[in-house]
């Protein structure tokens, strides 16, 4: 008889615990466990788990008693201000992508303003017209000289 009560105790026990109890909380548990997992999962995004990660580092290095080194936990800093650093890796390589793209800019600025130039400089040579090569060899007019001081026809006598 005691051992017919036992069992029937616990058999009661069981049921209460293992099939009653979940059941009249079964719609809290599936919220809990179900559906806010699930909604935590979604809202998980990289940076959330790389700011995870030094807490994971600390936690197993305090459950194996393992010392940590300084360059760990300066890791761990980095990981947990990712988008501090970021920022500033961006805004060095921008300056220097500006840097180069004003360079650039005032490169062509000087192509440009040399491919305008090209055309006035073109007609300055006026290339149309040239002269004629043998300008300098050039005969003159035989028995005209360009001497003023040539003697008088008639001797005493001026010329008008």
């Amino acid at each position: 008889m005691w051992k017919r009560t036992w069992r029937q105790l616990w058999r009661t026990f069981w049921q209460t615990w293992t099939i009653d109890r979940p059941a009249a909380l079964g719609d809290w548990l599936w919220q809990v466990l179900v559906v806010e997992l699930a909604a935590l999962l979604d809202r998980l995004t990289l940076r959330k788990l790389i700011a995870l990660i030094p807490v994971v580092i600390v936690i197993g290095a305090y459950l194996h008693r393992i010392p940590l080194p300084p360059e760990l936990m300066l890791v761990g800093d980095v990981l947990a201000y990712i988008d501090v650093f970021s920022m500033i890796l961006l805004i060095g390589l921008f300056t220097r992508v500006a840097t180069v793209m004003a360079i650039v800019r005032q490169a062509i600025e000087l192509a440009q303003s040399l491919a305008r130039r090209v055309p006035i400089a073109l007609r300055r040579f006026d290339t149309r017209h040239r002269r004629a090569k043998d300008s300098a060899r050039r005969r003159r007019l035989t028995g005209a000289t360009t001497d003023d001081d040539e003697p008088a026809v008639v001797a005493g006598l001026a010329w008008a």
